[in-house]
């Protein structure tokens, strides 16, 4: 599938505003709002995810992930909808997502991207959701482990890549680390926006991450669990070197 067909309909303000945060030295963070985890329990401890979508915006988040999985993660659509319609930045949507409904609620969430987890999702499922998606204006994170999902996508030719450096199937309560991502990074094929997502501790992982070919990083529960998000978040956003 060649994605180029879907340009002129792609709503592509996730990746650009990415890769202009990318190319101005900096690198790019994209916080990830969630209310909890099965790992770390209570993310929110009572905040508003609202207020720090805003704070997050507001010091310099070129975008916003919001998992809205209600099950495991304690999310939903309506914290997507809320959250879309207090900030300006692009937002990418994070659930496990199977669906051409879930993708065209999406649209009308006000999400510009969405993940797409190639661990839960046949090969020609995940496919036709791709290809939905590009349909639809959205733009598609495909989000991969190992060296066989890799392998399973690389004829997309995607625009953008996930890289988890968590087993998303058993709910990212393995012990993952940035290695993941230093192991695979490598085997993408040039051109595209490699994220790396989960268990990223703080700036030396994020650095390590960069220094392999990473172009942006997701970070959810390090940010929600700082003493000052803030300025966690500016630690995070370093100039690249």
């Amino acid at each position: 599938m060649n994605q180029e067909r879907w340009a002129g309909q792609i709503n592509q303000q996730f990746s650009t505003a990415l890769w202009d945060k990318y190319h101005s030295g900096t690198i790019p963070v994209i916080p990830d709002i969630k209310t909890r985890s099965p790992g770390a329990g209570d993310l929110l401890q009572g905040r508003d995810p609202v207020e720090i979508a805003r704070l997050l915006e507001s010091v310099g988040a070129p975008a916003i992930s919001v998992v809205t999985e209600p099950e495991y993660f304690g999310g939903s659509p309506k914290l997507l909808q809320h959250v879309a319609r207090e900030v300006s930045i692009p937002i990418l949507r994070k659930d496990f997502i199977n669906n051409r409904t879930q993708l065209s609620e999406s649209v009308d969430l006000g999400a510009s991207a969405v993940l797409l987890i190639a661990a839960m999702l046949q090969k020609n499922q995940l496919f036709k959701l791709v290809e939905e998606a590009f349909k639809l204006g959205l733009e598609p994170l495909v989000e991969i482990h190992n060296e066989t999902e890799l392998a399973m996508v690389s004829e997309l030719n995607l625009p953008l890549l996930g890289i988890n450096n968590r087993k998303i199937v058993e709910l990212e309560t393995d012990d993952g680390n940035v290695t993941t991502t230093e192991r695979l990074v490598g085997l993408v094929q040039p051109g595209t926006l490699i994220i790396s997502e989960s268990s990223l501790a703080g700036p030396e992982d994020v650095k390590r991450a960069i220094a392999d070919g990473t172009h942006a990083v997701l970070i959810g529960t390090a940010l929600l669990q700082a003493a000052d998000m803030a300025d966690m978040f500016r630690n995070l956003s370093e100039p690249i070197r």
